[in-house]
């Protein structure tokens, strides 16, 4: 049981990854070579399927981050960060189709968002006190601009793979500036959830 549920949700991730979330649990089944009853009997819904993919995945950012906070160079720790966060955007089709979807609602996925979102906010903290990026910016910013780089660059990815790496950039580069005039509107208390949003934080509220 633990094989097929390792081989089914290596088989879906793909899957997903390569076609959005439309991929039909009859195709995943077939693609694992298991019978479609097999696969419902791990996962009850597309939804439970999707959400221990989105779990994977949450995991692997929240990985990096919590590596990433033992780092001197808090800069470059926020860099690679935000670096495998676009990554992950940019190679995972089903990972901003499932914004909105019942999967978000496992309290898993939910509990595993807010912790995201914590390490996010424990490295631009640190960002912030070695003078490495603006005064103004807050961890909410940072995962806000993961989906904003994706979605920039996305219309020029199929032609362009690496095209987000020049938005990656231009957007370090307005971090860093140490001299910038302040943020006309205060950061946000809400990462959005809904039509458009594409960031792995998801409409959690902040204090």
């Amino acid at each position: 049981m633990v094989r097929n549920r390792r081989l089914l949700l290596g088989v879906a991730t793909a899957a997903f990854a390569e076609r959005g979330v439309e991929v039909s649990m009859g195709e995943i089944a077939q693609r694992a070579g298991l019978a479609k009853g097999t696969v419902f009997r791990h996962f009850a819904s597309k939804d439970d399927l999707l959400a221990a993919i989105m779990l994977q995945l949450l995991d692997r950012l929240t990985s990096t981050a919590d590596r990433l906070l033992d780092a001197d160079d808090a800069a470059g720790a926020l860099r690679e960060f935000m670096t495998t966060g676009v990554e992950a955007l940019v190679a995972d089709r089903a990972f901003c189709e499932v914004i909105g979807r019942p999967s978000l609602q496992h309290s898993e996925v939910r509990d595993a968002i807010n912790h995201l979102c914590d390490v996010a906010e424990a490295l631009t903290a640190r960002a912030r006190e070695q003078g490495a990026v603006r005064s103004d910016i807050t961890g909410t910013d940072i995962v806000l601009l993961l989906g904003g780089i994706h979605q920039t660059a996305a219309p020029l990815l199929e032609a362009e793979p690496q095209a987000w790496r020049r938005y990656l950039e231009l957007a370090l580069d307005g971090l860093c500036s140490p001299n910038a005039r302040a943020l006309p509107h205060r950061p946000p208390r809400r990462l959005p959830l809904g039509p458009g949003s594409c960031h792995p934080a998801f409409s959690r509220q902040l204090p």
